[in-house]
């Protein structure tokens, strides 16, 4: 399996930011997505293509998502992340699990891990699927722990001779591929995480990005 595709970590951990993109996300006003249920935040971004909404609520972000009926639900991040953030992350992939709606991720620490950890206690296996980059035996041992635990793990040794950042980049690709929304939590400076947002908002993805400085 492979380590997460989510770097380019940032440094520190201050306000919150919650970004969400639809397919027409450039004019009109914003319908809450699925997401504003865990931390408070409000924030303007440079980069033209992203548009911020004001002071977005997890919770009702959350409940947005779940109005929309169930949705396979790809998540990305860093994995330089503070406990409370993983613990806020648990808390919402188990939400978005126990409300049937079917998770994939990657297998690195930080985000994906807490994804994991999340959709494994709400018992619903069939309802999460972990994509690594490479091969499983290239995970670290505390990650092949918990990936271990896995129903549906797919790993991809046909990468494991390239470079962690271009395997990673092209398990971002099939995640996207598979669902329906994006979440996001990242730092400003995570390109490859940048990337991966404006890669699925190209392909009409529903793109909710959290910043984490």
């Amino acid at each position: 399996m492979r380590r997460d595709g989510h770097e380019g970590d940032g440094r520190s951990q201050g306000r919150d930011e919650a970004i969400m993109f639809g397919p027409d996300d450039d004019d009109g006003p914003k319908i809450p997505t699925q997401v504003e249920t865990l931390v408070r935040g409000t924030a303007t971004v440079d980069a033209p293509e992203y548009k911020p909404l004001p002071d977005l609520d997890y919770l009702q972000e959350l409940l947005a998502i779940q109005q929309q009926g169930p949705r396979s639900i790809g998540f990305f991040g860093t994995r330089n992340m503070g406990y409370m953030h993983q613990q806020l992350i648990e808390i919402l992939s188990y939400a978005m699990v126990i409300t049937k709606n079917h998770i994939f991720t990657s297998g690195a620490s930080g985000t994906n891990a807490a994804v994991i950890r999340g959709a494994l206690r709400a018992e619903k296996p069939e309802l999460l699927t972990v994509i690594l980059p490479q091969s499983l035996k290239k995970q670290p041992p505390e990650s092949q722990e918990l990936l271990s635990k896995v129903q549906n793990l797919i790993e991809k040794p046909h990468y494991d001779h390239l470079p962690l950042i271009e395997a990673s980049r092209l398990c971002n690709m099939d995640i996207i591929s598979k669902v329906q929304q994006v979440i996001c939590f990242a730092f400003h400076d995570s390109r490859l995480l940048m990337e991966t947002c404006q890669e699925a908002k190209n392909m009409r993805k529903i793109v909710t990005l959290f910043y984490l400085d």
